[in-house]
This record gives C-alpha cells, sequence and structure tokens, in this order.
C-alpha cells in the first residue's frame, strides 16, 4: 500500500474545505487551531496502471499550513511533518510520498535526525520525497511545451529559480547533459551553494532575480514559498515559457500576457481514472486524471514493489534516476502535464 502526505494551500484554503466537507465548527478557526490538530487519513486511492496493475492507498491530511512557516510556528510545521510520518507508518503504508512542503520542512530543518516520535521509530525507508519524478517531469515539459511557443532550445536562455535546492539542482543536471540549451541562468539564495552547482556544471551564470528574468526565454520556478511572488510581466520576455513547478502554485492567476504562457509544472496526467476525491479539493482541473508527480512517485514505487526512499536527501538527484523513474512513469500511463493556463 502506498500513501500521500499533503496538505491544504493556505488558512484561508483550509477553512474554505472544512466548511465543504461539512465541519463548520473547523471553518471557523484561526492558525491556532490547525497547529494543534492531528494528522488523519482521510482517502482512500484505488489506481490502476495501463498494463493492468491495480494499487491501494492512503491520503494523510498533515494539516501543516504554509502560514506557520511564514509566521515563525517552526516548532508546529516540524511537529506537523513528523507526526504525518508516523501516522503513515503505523497505519502499515508502506511507501510514502511527501508532498508540497512536507519534503521542503523535513530537509531545511534536518528531521531525519529526529527519527523518534512519541512511541515510533521512523523507517525512513517508508517514504519518498518524490523530487526525482518531480524533475523528470517538468525537464519533459520544458522539451515537449517550448517548441509549440517558438521557442528554440538550443537558442534559448533558461533560468533556473530555486536552482540549489533538490529539485532545482536535478533539473540543472538534466539541461546540462540531456538538452541542447544555448545559456543556463542559475538563480537561488544561497552563494555559497551557487558557486558549488555552478562548479558542478561546469556551467551557468549566477544572478540575481531581477537580473535573470528578463533575459530568460524559459523561466523554471521550483522555488517554493509560504507567501508566493509576485512577477512583473512587462519586464520579461515575449514569447516566454513560465514553469511554475513551485507550491502553491500562484503564478497564472498574476500573469495574464498573450506573450507569457504559463505551465504548472510537476504535474502528471494518468492515462485512466483514479478512484479518489483528494484532488477534488486542490483544485485540478481533470480530479481523476491529474496530480503532482511526487505524488505518483509512491504510486511508480508501489506498483514496483520498490520498497525505498528512491528520492531522499538534498542534491541527490542524479539524471540516471531521473531516466529511471521516467520509464516507470511511461510504463505505468502517466505523461507530464502539456496544457498551458
Amino acid at each position: 500500500m502506498f500513501g500521500l502526505i499533503g496538505h491544504l494551500t493556505s488558512l484561508e484554503h483550509a477553512q474554505s474545505v472544512a466548511r465543504e466537507l461539512g465541519y463548520p465548527e473547523y471553518a471557523d478557526q484561526g492558525l491556532d487551531f490547525w497547529c494543534a490538530a492531528p494528522p488523519q487519513i482521510v482517502d482512500t486511492i484505488r489506481v490502476t496502471s495501463i498494463t493492468g496493475q491495480e494499487i491501494e492507498g492512503r491520503y494523510v491530511e498533515s494539516c501543516f499550513l504554509p502560514e506557520m512557516l511564514a509566521n515563525r510556528r517552526i516548532k508546529a510545521a516540524i511537529r506537523k511533518i513528523l507526526n504525518a510520518m508516523a501516522h503513515a507508518q503505523k497505519a502499515g503504508i508502506n511507501i510514502t510520498a511527501l508532498g508540497g512542503f512536507s519534503s521542503i520542512v523535513f530537509e531545511n530543518f534536518n528531521l531525519g535526525q529526529m527519527s523518534r516520535v512519541r512511541n515510533v521509530t521512523l523507517e525512513f525507508e517508508r517514504f519518498t520525497t518524490g523530487n526525482t519524478h518531480t524533475a523528470y517531469i517538468i525537464c519533459r515539459q520544458v522539451e515537449a511545451v517550448a517548441p509549440r511557443l517558438g521557442i528554440d532550445l538550443a537558442k534559448a536562455t533558461i533560468a533556473v529559480c530555486g536552482a540549489t535546492g533538490d529539485i532545482g539542482s536535478a533539473v540543472c543536471r538534466w539541461l546540462n547533459t540531456q538538452m541542447d540549451v544555448a545559456e543556463l541562468l542559475l538563480v537561488a539564495r544561497d552563494q555559497e551553494r551557487l558557486t558549488a552547482l555552478q562548479a558542478e556544471l561546469g556551467r551557468g551564470k549566477i544572478l540575481g532575480l531581477d537580473e535573470a528574468l528578463p533575459l530568460a526565454d524559459v523561466i523554471i520556478w521550483v522555488a517554493s514559498m509560504p507567501k508566493g511572488i509576485e512577477l512583473n510581466p512587462d519586464r520579461l520576455r515575449q514569447p516566454c515559457l513560465l514553469i511554475d513547478g513551485g507550491y502553491p502554485k500562484n503564478l497564472a492567476g498574476q500573469i495574464q500576457h498573450p506573450g507569457i504562457h504559463v505551465l504548472k509544472g510537476g504535474i502528471v496526467e494518468h492515462s485512466l481514472d483514479i478512484d479518489w476525491h483528494i484532488m477534488d479539493i486542490v483544485k485540478m482541473d481533470i480530479p481523476a486524471r491529474q496530480l503532482f508527480a511526487c505524488f505518483a512517485e509512491s504510486m511508480l514505487l508501489e506498483f514496483e514493489k520498490w520498497y525505498t526512499n528512491f528520492s531522499w536527501g538534498r542534491n541527490q538527484i542524479t539524471v540516471e534516476k531521473m531516466q529511471q523513474i521516467g520509464q516507470l512513469s511511461v510504463k505505468h500511463g502517466f505523461r507530464p502535464l502539456l496544457t498551458l493556463n
């Protein structure tokens, strides 16, 4: 059995969902309430591969909200993720994906050193961040969509915003070795990590966000931030392909310009309907078919009975592992979302 650990995008979203699901007492509660709420299994999932194989999973709502980071409720955020992992393990789930901020909190606050959660010793091999599949799907989205917009990748400049993160660094490695890209711009806050990534790649210009964006034909946004970010479309090239691979995905709503094309990055479509309800809550366009690639990674591992933390640790994703999970993705009927907003 596979598992998915997720969370809602904001306090307002959580209140709205609680109201929709018939929990008005939750809908009126503030951040303090959600800081104290325990994790819950709220959905049973059934997935069928195009090979005919069927698997079952569970969705674990962590009750984490991005505002916990924005308002410096760090201890609450850490507790949320660890408790959700313990809850999944106690439920007997073999492999669980850490979705959204779950993996970010885990990595940034070194939760691998906190394996004891009350009476549960976490078995980390039961968990995966799903970042390898996410990075692979984003690269395939760039490869497929850019030429449709008249962007010749062999002559294009690509800016990776969040380049030193787990997904960002993997995307850079793929762009560097698997695609013929003219110019690569590396954007992140940590200058030491940027320098190390540049040395590893043997190329790439280190630029600030304001410098990089006007130069880019393709912008790959893989930096997840609790408060999101505002971009000025008048400063971007036209045409420009913007892959919104962060979480929550909010760039399409703020950029309305005919020359700037926004694609939800790291989203896959399955060939067959998935029996679940959770994607209705996160407002996928086709909730029975579309899902986050990180969630799909745990499904792929369950299909193959690979009960291992396939994606784990910061900046450990190799091109070879991206190719490996990509082959499984195709085998079982997943494909990159290619519909522009």
